[in-house]
């Protein structure tokens, strides 16, 4: 089913009506004083800036599209007027949109929008660290990070800094990527082909001290340099969960900043004012994610920095818009075919407050997702398998009742992830679920690796500290000094009954590689398991796999996704429960 298109565009328009020079750190100290003085009086500066985009192009004008931004940015080039369009990563991944080609016509449609800068998110590493080398080869726009290095040679991957000399001034950019890339994306990539060790590091630190020293030296280059106004672009977020990597931890610990443009936590702050380390006050912004808003900052003439969101947008870029069409119908086609009906909506998020839960607490979509893998080594494999497990952060969208595709599919699960199983203890089960659950509970923090389940229930106490131990890449170490995760009960299909976690009997597991075998979420409880059968189908082809099973066929042909048609229904005493929000009370919370 998946198919690879890449269509590439080398040329970027010319002849623009403002010319804009960039040199990068490297350049002589002479050439960066006779540029500067090529400009005269100082002029207002418009950044246009976009995060977390996550490859939602499909949106319908006025709301904001890769066809509006590049006639936004060619508006305000026809008044004479100065424009750099930037984003702060996360944008090839997301819809099957991005996942369809790994990317590659996001890529076109940055290029064709005119984009002049960008630094990686944690989902540009989705696809496989060559997959995010060659994305930035594709590129005809620089990235920048200060902390991603090559522990092989100590040097940084990328440019720490870009200058761009407009308006009669010289702007910096400093890249920062967040150190959470590591488990939200997949440890794996950053290591050696044997995973004996890692050969790429984004620079953390478990107190942040590697992440503000990194961002500081980058700081004081651009301030070597002779910029007169330094911007942060970031991919760190202000979620309590991101600590202390936030990009309001990181201002806090460095000084020089006159703005930071930030993203990863897809929050919508158009100003934020942050204290730096020196006392000075700096603006942080970000603009949501989905192209809810393009961020607007103006460097005015004299140096003071204003921002805006805009939600709405009339202009459209015709060329720009051709290729977003075109590649929305082809993956439409590829994908469009009904293969069932939900009776009842799916939730990711919470019904009654709208905030996320996937992430730390039961949903009927998880329930679901969780199933389809459970049933699929069960059913369709016939192998046998005693749980399934999914990380939360890999089940990315509510579902509305009526037609599901194999697009609905995709875009619940758009990694590419396969599915596999392996033989591990109870002790790893019990492990996996408490490092999990290590946040449940705790107000404003979330963790992709809460882990929705399938054959199996569990209790979570949130009022127990957590003590799973964690390296300062928050991947896993070692075992709860006092678990908060109690009552593990397995389903036994002999029984029909739940029976307890035995920590030294061995049991078949089921889930994503991503999870089991790369380190995803920082799952290394799993190293040295058993491997049972691993690439039986991708992620979406599972889901779509289990959807078909269903019963209750319409006239139409299509299974009706009603917890009575499912094959598991036939499961005497199976926890099953679709039609409530929040799952059949697989995972309960006791305080």
């Amino acid at each position: 089913m998946k198919q690879f298109i890449t269509r590439r565009s080398f040329i970027k328009a010319a002849g623009a009506a403002t010319a804009l020079t960039a040199v990068s750190v490297g350049a002589p100290a002479a050439f960066a004083e006779e540029t500067n003085c090529f400009f005269g009086d100082k002029a207002d500066v418009t950044i246009l800036y976009t995060n977390d985009v996550h490859t939602y192009i499909d949106n319908k004008s006025p709301k904001p599209t890769y066809a509006a931004i590049a006639a936004l940015k060619k508006s305000i080039e026809d008044t004479g007027r100065d424009v750099l369009l930037v984003d702060a990563g996360d944008h090839i991944q997301g819809t099957a949109y991005g996942s369809m080609d790994d990317g590659a016509t996001i890529i076109e449609l940055m290029n064709e929008a005119g984009y002049d800068l960008a630094t990686p998110g944690n989902h540009e590493f989705d696809y496989g660290m060559a997959r995010a080398k060659a994305v930035i080869q594709e590129a005809d726009f620089p990235y920048v990070s200060c902390n991603w290095v090559d522990l092989r040679t100590g040097f940084n991957v990328l440019p720490s800094v870009k200058f761009f000399f407009v308006g009669g001034r010289k702007i910096a950019f400093v890249g920062v990527t967040t150190p959470e890339t590591f488990t939200k994306s997949t440890p794996a990539y950053f290591m050696n082909d044997a995973q004996t060790k890692y050969i790429y590091d984004i620079l953390g630190g478990e107190d942040g001290q590697k992440l503000y020293d990194a961002v500081q030296k980058a700081i004081d280059k651009a301030e070597f340099w002779g910029a007169d106004t330094i911007i942060g672009l970031g991919h760190l977020g202000v979620d309590p969960s991101s600590s202390p990597w936030t990009s309001e931890e990181v201002i806090a610990h460095t000084h020089g900043f006159t703005a930071f443009i930030d993203g990863h936590s897809h929050t919508v702050m158009a100003n934020k004012q942050v204290t730096d380390a020196s006392g000075k006050a700096v603006t942080l912004t970000q603009t949501g994610s989905y192209f809810k808003n393009i961020g607007k900052m103006t460097v005015g003439a004299d140096g003071t920095i204003t921002t805006e969101l805009i939600d709405t947008y009339e202009g459209l870029d015709a060329a720009v818009a051709a290729t977003a069409s075109n590649w929305i119908s082809a993956v439409d086609d590829m994908l469009g075919e009904e293969i069932a009906v939900g009776d009842t909506k799916f939730y990711i998020n919470d019904p009654a407050t709208g905030k996320r839960r996937i992430r730390s607490g039961e949903t009927n979509l998880g329930d679901f997702v969780a199933d389809g893998i459970y049933t699929y080594f069960n059913e369709i494999e016939e192998l046998h398998c005693d749980v399934a497990i999914m990380n939360g952060g890999g089940i990315r969208t509510d579902v509305e009742a009526g037609p599901w595709s194999f697009k609905t599919c995709k875009t619940v699960s758009p990694f590419g992830n396969v599915a596999c199983l392996m033989s591990v203890t109870g002790q790893q089960i019990q492990d996996a679920l408490e490092f999990g659950a290590r946040f449940a509970g705790a107000e404003g923090k979330e963790n992709g690796g809460f882990l929705q389940v399938a054959g199996a229930r569990y209790t979570i106490h949130p009022m127990i500290p957590n003590t799973v131990q964690t390296n300062d890449k928050n991947v896993w170490t070692g075992s709860a000094a006092t678990p908060r995760v109690s009552n593990v009960e397995i389903y036994d299909k002999t029984t029909g009954t739940y029976q307890p976690l035995d920590p030294n009997a061995t049991y078949a597991l089921a889930g994503m590689n991503y999870t089991l075998r790369n380190l995803g979420d920082g799952f290394a409880m799993f190293d040295g398991a058993t491997l049972i059968k691993d690439y039986v189908s991708e992620d979406y082809l599972v889901m779509s796999s289990y959807a078909a099973m269903f019963g209750g066929v319409d006239a139409n042909g299509l299974p009706h996704l009603a917890s009575a048609n499912s094959p598991l229904a036939d499961y005497p005493g199976y926890m099953l429960n679709y039609e409530d929000p929040y799952g059949a009370g697989r995972i309960q919370m006791i305080w």
